[in-house]
Formats: C-alpha cells, structure tokens, sequence
C-alpha cells in the first residue's frame, strides 16, 4: 500500500476518470470549504506580503494569459482577418483569483458528486479554522479510515468476517459480490424473519463481507452480531431463505401507479396496516394516498403513511386481509370549489378564513375615526382577508398587513382621546407627550375619510 498526498488534483471530472482506470482509489478527498469573498481577501493579502512564500506564489498561478479572438471585416478580402490579442495579468490579481473560483466551482460539483456516489469517500472540512484544527480533522479522518482498513486487512487474513467501511468499494463491486440476500439484511430475516430492505441507504457503514461476499445490515447492534457469529446468518445456517424476486414487496412511485392503469388498488385503496392495527374496526378504515403505494405478489397496495408502508415492506403477509367488511365508509373524492354554488364555494373555500377575520374584529372591536361601527369592521375585515390571503404575493401580503397595523392605529385614537380628555382642562405641560401629535393625527382624519381609500 502507498500513502502520498495529492494536493489539488484531481480538479476536473476527466481527471477523477482518469485515475479510476489506472485503479488509483484515494483513500479520502478533503474538500477546504471557502467563500469566493474570504478567498480575495486571501489571495489580496498574500499579495501584499513582501515576502512571500514560493509554494503560495506557485500555487497561484493557474491562468497568466487572456486569449480574445476579434473578427473585423476587411474590404480587399472576402474572408475576415483574425486578430489575436494576449492581454497579460498578474496570476495574483483580482481579475485571476475570480477566474479561478468560478471555475472550481463549475467543476467540483461533478468531481464531488462522481466520489461521493463512486467511493463515499469525500469529506468536507471549514477553511475558516485555523490549521491546526484543519490538521487535527483531517488527521482524524485518516485515522478512522486506517483503523477500518487495518481491522478489515486482520478479520480477513484469519477468515473472519469484516466492516468494509471507509474501504472505496464502488456500488458496480457492490452488486458483482452481493450475497444470497442482496441488498436485504440477514439478521432482521434470521432473527425476525422480517424484510429490511438496506437499498435506501448508499453508505457502506453497516456492511460486511464473509467468504467474498457483501452483507447490509440495518443498524449497528446488527453488524457487530454478524460479524461475531456471521455463519448463523448465511446460509447454510440460516433459518430463512430469501423468496425469489417477484415474490417480494416493492415500492411503487405516483408515476409507476399511474402506469399500471386500469389495474385498481387491493381493499378498494384503504390501508390495511391501519385496518389491522385498529383491530379491523370501522373507523380504522382510512383511505391509503399514491404517494405510499407497493407492489406485493402483482398486486397493488396503498398505504396512509410512510411508516405504515414501511411495516407492509418487512412483514407483508401480516397484513393481507382475505376481505373488506360489508359496511366501508364511501370514498371522499375532491370537489371542485368552481362546480360548488355561490353558498357552498364560501362554506367550502374561505369559510375558515372569514371565521378568523370575524373573530379579529369581535376581539378588537374597531372604531375608525368619523366613519360608524358598521363601516370600520367591514372594512377591517377587507384589509384582514388581503393581508393574511395565502394565494397572494408576499408583496401585495405586506402591503395590506402594513395598511391593517395603521388602520388599528387609527382606530385607536378614538379610545385613547377619549381617556385623555376627560376632566377639567390640562395646559400642554402637564398633557402627555404624543397627545398632540394624536390629536393632529385624529383632526387630519375629518377631512372626508374614504373607505375606498383606506382599502
């Protein structure tokens, strides 16, 4: 095995490429997270030093030359001249430093996608810190992936089972050296004999291998069983096989429900799971969504929530029930609100939020100045339905929420003068400190007032 550092290749998707066909698999790839500002800052500041380090002024340099090409038609000739033109830079200047960043960032999300899904071996670390705890993290990783490839090297030599975390094993070696449970663990099948479908999961953190062959399990209570006493979960040893493909359960997406048009949902589309669980009782019986279907034995199976399609998935024959009651409640299809009439599209579209209006208006009680009760709470309740309407912009939402909140205002000058004002007459000494400013306010406010204006 040979341990060398790679600093800042591979930079390109082609050059990831590259090293995985001449078989070189880096152990980790640290990726320094900073922002375009904190880079220019850096790169400016190094620029500035006077002495500045070679590594640094070399590690800079990844652009010297702009090349512009420039066509100007020629009246003697026919075809265009072509001009070229080299405008020299600093390989530190400003200008560069943003090439550059530009750059990186349109090609690491492909170099960072291609290891993460190949060889899940790609860490992010803060360049933010200071070195030392950039040193101290990435020694960290180091050591965890040594230590797993250090104990995978030991359990194999003396034919035991080992972790193959941390050792680059790419989904295409994955699936060449499947065991008889592919991607199922055998432990929640030996133990329990339930299905635990381990696909979802790309990580290999509760993978095993024994006798070349790769094993998922689904936590970490699982994988250290199975790596003490692996034979008692592979066959021949294990109590439980595998049921051949088209006899396990499989999640269906909208899409692949859609498509298997016109074949219908089992138990006229209710959730058995909840069926069951609610001791086959009437109210138990709820509708399933297509966002939760599965696919069990060619039939269709559709379920209330993930977690209850999550239990068909590892003990579907629990839940197979041979019939339905005689007494189901009907199917709730969506109503158009546009095919209800005038009185049930209100009860059915924005009753809720005329209730929350009227409630407002009953616990405020608004007043506005020269304009009677009747006026102030329609109007109140205009600006409510505007400022809290879901179906609106943000903006046009801010908008009347700014116009409600001055509109309470107003409203309550009358309440405020009316306390004030009472008693014998005060000099302005001894009046409090915004009542001139609310009485101007409440005197600018005679002149014709205007619902319309208001909305």
């Amino acid at each position: 095995m040979f341990r060398y550092v790679l600093d800042g290749f591979p930079m390109t998707l082609k050059q990831a490429k590259l090293m995985g066909s001449r078989s070189i698999t880096p152990m980790i790839i640290v990726e320094l997270e900073l922002d375009t500002v904190e880079v220019l800052k850096r790169g400016l500041a190094d620029k500035m030093r006077p002495k500045k380090s070679e590594h640094l002024h070399l590690s800079l340099l990844l652009i010297t030359t702009f090349c512009i090409f420039v066509y100007i038609p020629s009246k003697r000739m026919q075809k265009k001249k072509l001009f070229y033109c080299r405008l020299h830079l600093m390989h530190n200047s400003a200008e560069i430093l943003h090439i550059r960043c530009a750059c990186y960032k349109q090609e690491v999300e492909h170099v960072r996608r291609y290891f993460r899904k190949e060889y899940q071996n790609w860490i992010q670390v803060s360049g933010l810190k200071s070195k030392w705890w950039i040193w101290d993290c990435i020694l960290t990783e180091v050591s965890i992936s040594m230590k797993y490839i250090r104990s995978y090297l030991e359990r194999t030599r003396k034919g035991q089972a080992a972790c193959i975390n941390r050792l680059c094993i790419t989904p295409k070696e994955l699936q060449c050296h499947l065991g008889e449970f592919g991607l199922y663990c055998p432990v929640c099948l030996a133990l329990h004999h339930h299905l635990f479908d381990c696909s979802e999961d790309e990580a290999l953190t509760h993978a095993a291998e024994h006798r070349g062959h790769y094993y998922k399990m689904c936590g970490k209570n699982h994988l250290e069983r199975f790596l003490l006493t692996p034979d008692e979960f592979v066959t021949p040893g294990c109590p439980h096989t595998l049921k051949p493909p088209d006899q396990l359960p499989a999640k269906l997406t909208e899409i692949q429900v859609k498509n298997r048009f016109p074949q219908q949902g089992e138990m006229n589309g209710f959730c058995s799971v909840t069926f069951l669980e609610g001791k086959q009782r009437y109210e138990a019986l709820v509708q399933g969504k297509i966002n939760y279907a599965a696919e069990y034995r060619g039939k269709i199976y559709f379920f209330e929530t993930e977690q209850k399609r999550h239990k068909f998935m590892r003990t579907p024959e629990t839940y197979l029930i041979p019939k339905l009651p005689v007494k189901v409640p009907p199917v709730c299809e969506p109503v158009s609100l546009t095919s209800l009439p005038v009185l049930g599209y209100l009860e059915q579209g924005v009753s809720e939020a005329i209730i929350k209006a009227m409630t407002a208006v009953g616990c405020l009680k608004p007043k506005y100045p020269f304009i009677n009760i009747q006026k102030s709470a329609l109007i109140y309740v205009a600006l409510y339905l505007k400022a809290f309407n879901h179906n609106s912009t943000t903006r046009n939402r801010e908008q009347y929420r700014k116009k409600l909140a001055l509109f309470e205002e107003d409203c309550a000058l009358v309440p405020y003068l009316g306390s004030i004002m009472k008693g014998d007459y005060k000099p302005p000494n001894e009046r409090p400190i915004d009542f001139e400013f609310k009485l101007n306010r409440f005197s600018a406010l005679r002149v014709s007032p205007k619902p319309n204006s208001i909305i």
